[in-house]
């Protein structure tokens, strides 16, 4: 990949990311065509994809766990929310927090467990459009297509310039702007093949002498960025272009990109556990939820009709494989057993507490124990003053001890006097 650097993004970590994955992209291409003789953009996209979300294997499985663990303790936080439904003074709200924090400890999960995917997501998908609408400045073998073409352009008379011409009336977004450079060059003749073939034509009539290099390599980019439609273009012009040409075929082709990629994103999402309902809050909450799920599918079809297909192809082939990962971790946590899973995760907490310098903490009894004192109505059961005072005062201690007040030593006997007292 060496020469090709000028033309790529460097964009504050998109550009990072562009790199590594068209680097990807770039062994892709060329174990496909040095093994099987294939040169085929779209089935490296393919590949690519299966590649990426074995890479983020593990931050799915995190994921998934947290929605079908989300779907079995919701009751429990629903309880909690219940009662202290109308208590809006600190020492309530911090004694919620703790009694949340502590279902949340009890099945091993994180309230922002599900985030993290989506924000490792976001780059990839930017950094791939770009690698998508600039292929040459990544793949190596692509760029060697155009090579011969953009240095005898460059070399001739007002050749520089013509491409200028052309790539200002086409509209196009060029990363370098020296058409003085051969990779400038290369980015012009790369977007031509989203102008149409008049365009092409354009390019004989002003360089006659070079009409078989330039129908050669419009052949050889064409077969590069065949998937049925090319890849390269969006689904929105392939439609336009069918729809001026009247080719029904080409018409259906455009359409299924931003078809399946509705369909596949649907049946990810009724794939999803669906947490239980319970409470005005919860029940706007997951009208909310219902709502993003419909919007889900009919978004990703607006943008794989508007970008490039290539992008479509990873929006759809993604979706197939966390489908496929989806069933399989689904199958797993089904067999889970709940009770050895609160186990390890009290052990695991107690490790964590006692590299700080802490008393073991019970946090499977914890988070029972105040979900206890509340029947399924969200009301209270008879508390006495003293058990009042008690929770109120551990809740309090709690948050001293995790806003760090003191020193090490005195965090540690607050601790132990708490347990103490829910011993007694």
């Amino acid at each position: 990949m060496a020469g090709i650097l000028l033309t790529q993004n460097n964009t504050f970590i998109i550009g990072d990311v562009a790199k590594i994955l068209g680097w990807i992209m770039d062994v892709l291409f060329n174990f496909l065509n040095s093994v099987f003789g294939i040169q085929n953009i779209g089935l490296c996209i393919i590949l690519f994809t299966v590649i990426i979300y074995l890479l983020m294997l593990p931050l799915t499985i995190k994921q998934q766990k947290f929605s079908k663990l989300s779907a079995k303790m919701n009751p429990e936080i629903q309880e909690i929310q219940k009662k202290y439904k109308n208590k809006k003074d600190n020492t309530s709200m911090m004694a919620m927090n703790e009694e949340t924090q502590a279902v949340y400890a009890k099945y091993g999960v994180s309230a922002t467990g599900s985030c993290l995917q989506m924000l490792i997501q976001l780059p990839i998908l930017f950094a791939l459009y770009r690698v998508i609408m600039n292929v040459p400045a990544y793949v190596g073998g692509v760029k060697n297509v155009f090579t011969e073409l953009a240095g005898q352009i460059m070399a001739a008379p007002g050749g520089p310039a013509f491409m200028q011409e052309l790539q200002t009336n086409g509209r196009m977004f060029i990363e370098g702007k020296d058409f003085n450079e051969v990779n400038t060059i290369i980015d012009v003749l790369y977007k031509l093949q989203d102008t149409g073939s008049a365009t092409w034509q354009m390019l004989i009539d002003k360089f006659p002498e070079m009409e078989s290099l330039i129908l050669t390599t419009q052949s050889s980019i064409t077969s590069m960025n065949n998937f049925g439609i090319n890849i390269a273009n969006s689904p929105w012009n392939i439609a336009k272009s069918a729809l001026a040409a009247g080719s029904f075929i080409m018409l259906i082709g455009a359409v299924l990109v931003p078809f399946l990629a509705a369909l596949t994103q649907w049946l990810n999402v009724k794939m999803m556990p669906q947490p239980s309902t319970g409470g005005d809050a919860n029940d706007t909450m997951n009208a909310t939820m219902k709502s993003m799920n419909m919007m889900m599918p009919l978004m990703s079809a607006w943008f794989c009709f508007t970008l490039p297909a290539g992008m479509g192809l990873y929006w759809i082939m993604g979706a197939v494989v966390r489908g496929i990962q989806q069933w399989t971790i689904n199958r797993y946590l089904d067999k889970m057993d709940l009770d050895e899973l609160v186990k390890k995760n009290m052990e695991k907490n107690n490790r964590l507490r006692e590299k700080k310098g802490l008393p073991p903490q019970k946090i499977n009894e914890i988070a029972k124990t105040n979900v206890k004192a509340i029947d399924h109505g969200g009301n209270k059961k008879n508390m006495t003053e003293e058990e009042r005072q008690a929770a109120v005062e551990a809740s309090t201690n709690y948050y001293k001890n995790s806003d760090k007040p003191g020193s090490l030593a005195s965090k540690a006997a607050m601790v132990a006097k708490y347990n103490e007292k829910t011993k007694k």
